[in-house]
């Protein structure tokens, strides 16, 4: 069975058995709730220490039993069939008892002001029903097979990056490279990074992106990188299969004649070449870079690819892309730290929203609810028109920037699809199309990611503001307790209409919906869950 307890109705949501929507940041509420029934019932699994999870007695989680955690989320018997506290034990009995069972946190639930709270419950449960290292469950990564590189990455906080615009507007930063991001488009603009580089005098700002965004169209110097096409590469998997492995990547086509650019890591080299840095970059080029760290696989000969010379294995790992080791796993044992449940719950607090209406949600207010646009991701593909025309998976809609409302909400604020609605926070506001579906909480709007480019190609920028809008514009500056990470879920804005209307560009309702099996042709087989048969 696969339960979705998610704030907004996604491609993940839509294959699941059971979607159960809930209040956003309430993730960790509901997981504790679940583990409150398997310790109180004995549930977990053989060998798990529960004493020491817990760090004493079982009565830290007493706050957190489903009768209580039920009504906080938000849970009404319309949802779960049922009484939503029994719902909550049935859930938890079945995750104890369907072996093996694994718990996934992410997106906007560890987007909120405690959504570092919320995952740790959320993998928590992992330990209670012996989950952690074994097949089937979590599987943890080996470190990387080269001693000097780092088998997972360093990101950078929402903290961060206000230092870096700190740095800017003080002028202590004078060079800013960029290579793979566009932060002006990408990060809250109530950041104000824009403002900071444009005002700064001493700044000197180079871009290495292929196309024109946001920030480079500010860049003193673009000199464009290589697309992924053209270009080499490797990748340590994050996260990984549980076994070391290292993707290789080769160019497939050339770069246009006339043009022929270096690669990023290719500048880099050069770079220092010239300024008599070869010591600590000494290699001629990328490519010398990464074949090197072939022959270094080479040599300790094991894993996927056997060969005979190192020029026979460097081929073998370009055919397969890439050199993997199975017998290489990460640790199958893993104790949890004694005190887990207590430390998490110590930790508990409730999420912090701010914005417009707070007090509000429900009536002209509510929580907004991003996410990752299916093609545009996060905008860095905008200038491509065959993604721009990619229909969403779930809406179909296309080219727009859209908002998401509850079909009930809108008829209730009088809203059709088409509307144009003003979408506004404390911050700012921007103007997106209704798309009313009754797969979105009453309480919830949902905008994707990606549009509202400045700069770029036609594709990306010539649009009506009306259609194509930059959610970042309005999302507060509030961070995840514990990390500095943008808590881009913890934003509440007030919706309300223009009276402006276009017509939403989608496929959904344009073809007659026929139920399969009716043709001669077709062939319909049905699976059902043997419960509810």
């Amino acid at each position: 069975m696969f339960y979705q307890i998610d704030s907004r109705f996604s491609m993940t949501a839509a294959n699941a058995d059971k979607w159960l929507w809930v209040r956003p940041g309430q993730e960790g509420q509901i997981a504790l709730s679940l583990a409150q029934v398997i310790v109180s019932e004995n549930l977990q699994a053989d060998g798990v220490d529960v004493a020491s999870l817990l760090g004493g007695g079982a009565d830290i989680l007493n706050a957190y039993r489903p009768e209580v955690v039920a009504e906080r989320a938000g849970l009404t018997p319309e949802m779960t069939g049922g009484d939503p506290a029994e719902f909550l034990k049935d859930l938890a009995r079945k995750f104890a008892a369907r072996q093996p069972s694994i718990a996934i946190g992410g997106g906007s639930a560890g987007a909120q002001s405690n959504g570092l709270f919320n995952l740790e419950a959320i993998y928590a449960l992992n330990h209670l029903v012996g989950s952690a290292g074994k097949k089937g469950g979590l599987k943890f990564n080996p470190p990387s097979p080269w001693a000097d590189v780092p088998s997972s990455s360093i990101v950078g906080s929402l903290d961060d990056w206000t230092r870096v615009t700190e740095q800017i507007r003080s002028g202590q930063t004078k060079l800013l490279m960029l290579h793979g991001a566009d932060p002006v488009h990408g990060l809250p603009d109530s950041l104000q990074l824009r403002e900071a580089i444009a005002e700064a005098d001493d700044l000197f700002v180079v871009s290495f992106s292929p196309f024109i965004d946001d920030t480079s169209a500010m860049a003193d110097l673009v000199l464009p990188d290589r697309v992924s096409l053209e270009d080499w590469g490797d990748d340590i998997s994050e996260p990984g299969p549980g076994y070391q492995v290292v993707g290789l990547q080769q160019p497939v086509v050339n770069p246009l004649f006339d043009l022929d650019p270096l690669s990023f890591p290719d500048v880099l080299l050069t770079m220092a070449q010239e300024l008599g840095k070869e010591s600590d970059l000494p290699w001629a080029n990328f490519k010398a870079m990464l074949r090197e760290g072939s022959d270094a696989l080479f040599n300790m000969n094991r894993g996927s690819i056997e060969a005979a010379t190192a020029d026979e294995f460097w081929n073998n790992m370009l055919r397969r892309g890439g050199w993997w080791d199975e017998l290489r796993h990460g640790p199958t044992t893993v104790k949890p730290a004694d005190g887990l449940l207590r430390t998490i719950v110590a930790k508990e607090k409730g999420p912090e929203f701010n914005g417009i209406g707070t007090a509000s949600i429900g009536s002209d207010s509510f929580y907004l609810v991003p996410f990752a646009h299916n093609t545009l991701l996060d905008g860095y593909n905008g200038h491509l028109p065959w993604l721009q025309a990619a229909p969403d998976p779930l809406s179909t809609v296309t080219w727009q920037t859209w908002v998401e409302l509850n079909d009930t909400t809108a008829n209730r604020l009088g809203v059709k699809e088409g509307d144009i609605l003003r979408i506004e926070s404390s911050k700012d506001s921007i103007r997106a199309v209704a798309y009313p579906t009754p797969a979105v909480p009453p309480h919830t709007v949902s905008v994707p990611f990606g549009q509202g480019r400045k700069h770029g190609s036609d594709y990306a920028t010539e649009r009506p503001g009306n259609e194509s809008a930059n959610v970042m514009d309005i999302l507060e500056t509030t961070t995840v307790n514990g990390t500095g990470s943008l808590a881009w879920a913890g934003t509440t804005v007030r919706v309300s209409k223009t009276g402006e209307s276009v017509s939403i560009s989608k496929l959904e309702g344009d073809a007659r919906a026929v139920e399969i099996g009716l043709m001669p042709s077709e062939e319909i087989i049905k699976t059902i869950a043997p419960e509810n048969a």
